[in-house]
């Protein structure tokens, strides 16, 4: 082997040590900062934002880093999904994101992001079914009542939601189109909001998340008329479904989500798969979210975005068929 050959092999082994340094360095930054931003896109109290904090602080502990949750209201949820969207490039920044903004909103309005384009699956979250609650106040005290009420008075029930294109906006809409009663939607910016009205007597009804209505079925304040989901919701056994109430193969269920931005690398997407899925297995974190309804639902980054992209075509049925706008 003459010398120029050897010179040059032992140059090309050289560049090919250094590049895989320089890549194995670069995988191993992690976490990005020693402070990460959890984005939440409804305000404090609600399920978005009691599920969030659950996972963030045992995340905190296992990759030793502070995960801060940011709670960025607004818009259904779209603010802080655009803010995400458009946001740091280095992975620092993952965000909660919901069904409403992932999914719902593109069919109703122009986004200024493309959740398929400028945002990157990460892992499902959790998902849970709603639960359809009065006032005490109202005078109806079953689901029954609630449906005949809302054909009798057209326009005069109203039902409050997390915004335009949110979950439980879509479950009102969808109980208005299969049982034709005209109940009125009424927008806020977060569960917290919606509830206080509700409780206050503002607001007659609301698809709300068990989390942020227990406390007031059980004090007395709010009747729990149905759930939204297949099944009853183990801590409210005697609650029947809407699917079993009379209208068969309704389901109307919420998930939150991790996403980031498009433009943070796949390894540190990778990564934050791998982090979150293990704290979604961990079995503290899963008791802990099942004591406010919200059942765990760790997957792949694969699977998670096939899933995203059946729910966009679903709920888009559902849009077209109701032929509903943004508000």
């Amino acid at each position: 082997m003459n010398t120029s050959y050897k010179r040059s092999t032992l140059k090309t082994i050289a560049c090919l040590a250094l590049a895989w340094s320089s890549l194995s360095a670069q995988a191993q930054t992690f976490p990005p900062k020693k402070t990460v931003t959890m984005v939440v896109g409804f305000a404090a109290g609600g399920a978005a934002d009691t599920g969030a904090r659950i996972i963030a602080k045992k995340l905190s502990e296992n990759i030793g880093a502070s995960v801060i949750v940011e709670n960025r209201p607004g818009a259904g949820g779209n603010l802080a999904h655009q803010y995400t969207a458009q946001g740091a490039a280095d992975g620092s920044v993952i965000l909660f994101g919901s069904v409403g903004p992932l999914t719902i909103a593109p069919h109703m309005m122009k986004l200024p992001y493309d959740p398929f384009k400028d945002l990157s699956p990460i892992t499902m979250g959790v998902n849970f079914p709603n639960v359809l609650v009065v006032n005490d106040q109202v005078g109806i005290k079953t689901f029954a009542e609630f449906i005949a009420y809302a054909k009798k008075n057209p326009g005069k029930l109203d039902f409050a939601s997390t915004g335009p294109g949110s979950a439980s906006h879509l479950a009102g809409e969808m109980l208005n189109s299969i049982a034709h009663i005209d109940t009125v939607h009424v927008p806020y910016k977060g569960g917290a909001p919606a509830m206080l009205d509700l409780v206050g007597g503002r607001v007659a009804s609301y698809y709300s998340t068990l989390s942020t209505a227990l406390p007031y079925i059980e004090s007395g304040k709010l009747i729990p008329l149905a759930s939204t989901g297949p099944e009853r919701l183990a801590a409210l056994p005697k609650v029947p479904t809407i699917a079993e109430s009379g209208y068969p193969g309704f389901s109307a269920t919420n998930w939150y989500a991790f996403v980031a931005s498009s433009k943070v690398p796949k390894d540190i997407l990778d990564r934050w798969n791998v982090e979150l899925v293990k704290v979604l297995k961990s079995q503290d974190v899963i008791d802990q979210l099942n004591t406010h309804g919200l059942i765990a639902q760790p997957c792949s980054r694969d699977e998670f975005a096939a899933y995203m992209r059946k729910e966009y075509d679903s709920w888009g049925r559902v849009v077209r068929e109701r032929k509903i706008t943004a508000e």
